[in-house]
């Protein structure tokens, strides 16, 4: 049986909007009836277009936000019906890493305090014992022990994500939740800031949930990936199974976009028509069926729950068994060295990253 870590079941999340003046206030359903097991050692990648609900399952995920309605299961207990002062004890496992490394450093703090810090709030080690875990982390990450001293305005956005991270890290936690890491990097930085957190899972024995955008990343990094649309999870499987053959038409739509960079290799695409429907009053059905080039007259009006499609896919959508939908990979195949430019970004990164490994002082491009 597979070793599960930590277990969303029907995770819901509604916002009110302001009341008017007249009327009822809106609510808005961001995330609707979610059931997503993580399994220990793994990264699962949440993907989707902006709005459709990934930052807040990752803030349910870790009880940044209650939910509600549902239950989020950390290793058998439902940390969602936790008290304050219990959930307190379960942070030191469980760690987020926010999307924007200017906003998330608190600009008045030391980067040694602000690694510090965790170990101050749980109490861990005595004061000698934090600085020498602060200079350790520091190196983990590609950093100096003496930047320990400087203040979060003196470093890059790269460097800022990476103190980032060392601060996620500093509890010793079992599962670390990125939204959206790298997505406010410049690419080759990305791909550094990728790479450390490969190693670091590797090294440390961590589960990764990553909220992207990006599916160059994910392709990367990546075990498995959960689509959401509108709230809700479409597919979810093996990362390189979903890449090759996708089963939902919304995740064809979404690898059809990537882009491939050599000249005329622009590929058909799987275009849809129109925006997302308002998740103040989503449509009935099947949520996707208002931009479905496949949708049939059952699309419009039965909801299709997350079934089982093989062995390790589940899929939102009735007729996935008759769809023969594009995959990435596929696509590619005709152009192996587009491809291969396309994705190198990251190996490169790691190849130039390997003189720094016996003594991760500093890395490419940073100063």
């Amino acid at each position: 049986m597979t070793d599960i870590i930590l277990s969303a079941q029907g995770l819901v999340r509604r916002f009110t909007a302001r009341k008017p003046l007249f009327g009822t206030p809106s609510v808005v359903q961001a995330v609707s009836d979610v059931t997503l097991d993580v399994r220990r050692g793994e990264t699962l990648a949440i993907v989707g277009e902006s709005g459709c609900g990934k930052s807040t399952l990752a803030r349910l995920l870790t009880r940044l936000l209650a939910p509600s309605e549902g239950a989020v299961v950390y290793d058998g207990r439902d940390i969602a019906s936790l008290s304050d002062t219990e959930m307190r004890t379960l942070r030191r496992d469980m760690q987020f890493i926010f999307q924007d490394p200017f906003s998330s450093l608190n600009p008045r703090m030391t980067v040694g305090a602000l690694i510090e810090e965790p170990l101050r709030i749980h109490r861990m080690g005595s004061a000698p014992e934090r600085r020498a875990k602060v200079a350790d982390l520091l190196r983990k990450v590609g950093l100096r022990p003496e930047h320990a001293d400087r203040f979060p305005h003196e470093f890059s956005g790269g460097q800022r994500q990476r103190i980032g991270i060392a601060r996620a890290l500093a509890t010793g936690p079992r599962i670390v939740v990125g939204d959206e890491p790298v997505s406010a990097l410049d690419v080759s930085i990305q791909a550094q800031v990728v790479n450390i957190l490969e190693d670091l899972k590797e090294e440390l024995g961590l589960t990764l949930v990553i909220i992207a955008h990006d599916l160059a990343v994910i392709r990367h990094i990546s075990d498995r990936v959960a689509v959401m649309y509108l709230g809700e999870i479409v597919e979810l499987g093996d990362a390189a199974a979903l890449f090759e053959k996708p089963a939902h038409p919304y995740t064809e739509t979404l690898l059809s976009a990537i882009p491939i960079p050599a000249t005329g290799a622009r590929k058909a695409r799987s275009l849809v028509d129109g925006d997302p429907p308002n998740p103040i009053s989503p449509p009935p059905g099947c949520r996707f069926h208002t931009r479905c080039p496949y949708a049939q007259a059952r699309c419009r009006s039965e909801r299709p729950g997350l079934r089982t499609l093989a062995p390790d896919r589940q899929v939102a959508c009735h007729f996935a068994e008759d769809l023969s939908l594009a995959g990435v990979d596929a696509t590619m195949a005709a152009r192996p060295a587009a491809a291969e430019r396309r994705f190198a970004v990251y190996s490169n990164a790691r190849a130039n990253m390997t003189g720094a490994e016996t003594n991760k002082t500093k890395l490419p491009t940073e100063e």
